[in-house]
Formats: structure tokens, sequence, C-alpha cells
């Protein structure tokens, strides 16, 4: 199985930013840890301080799958997704042949 990219867009209430990043700094020892996950960072869009990348290397998409039916992802997703003033975009990527 290849290797997987993990992009996801976020973006929050300007006001609630700062939570967030409180919530990631929180998490993201515990989701670099889970089995399977290679590595997790977060980014912020250079011109738009409220929108967030959080940007995840997982070895299968089956590992990445397990993380999502995890306990500590849906407690980190039901902190993180009361922030948002839209919908988050999800993008799971794998090199090409």
């Amino acid at each position: 199985m290849r290797p997987l990219l993990r992009i996801v867009r976020l973006s929050f209430n300007p006001e609630l930013t700062e939570k967030f990043e409180q919530i990631f700094e929180e998490s993201q020892p515990l989701i670099a840890s889970f089995e399977g996950c290679i590595g997790v960072e977060v980014k912020k869009d250079a011109s738009q301080p409220n929108i967030y990348y959080t940007v995840s290397h997982w070895e299968t998409l089956e590992a990445l799958e397990n993380y999502r039916h995890s306990e500590l992802f849906k407690a980190t997703w039901t902190k993180t997704k009361a922030l948002f003033n839209d919908k988050p975009m999800v993008f799971s990527l794998v090199d090409v042949d």
C-alpha cells in the first residue's frame, strides 16, 4: 500500500483561532504517535489568518481510517468543529506512479 498525504483546510471564526491552536498543540503529539502516522503539523494561510491547514502523513489509507474511527479523533474533532465558520475541505493524496 502507498503512503498517504492528508491535507485538511479549516476556516475558523477569527476570535477562536487561538483556541484552535491550543487544541492542536495538545493533540499533535497524540496524533503523531498514533499507529501508522508518520507526522502531523499545522500551517496558517499567509493572507487569511483565520484559515489553517493540517498536514499529516500516514503509512496507508487504512492507518488514516483507523485514526478517523478512534476516540482520539472523535474527541479532537468535536472540539475543533465547534470553532468553524465554514465547512472544512479535505484532500487525501498519493504519489503518481
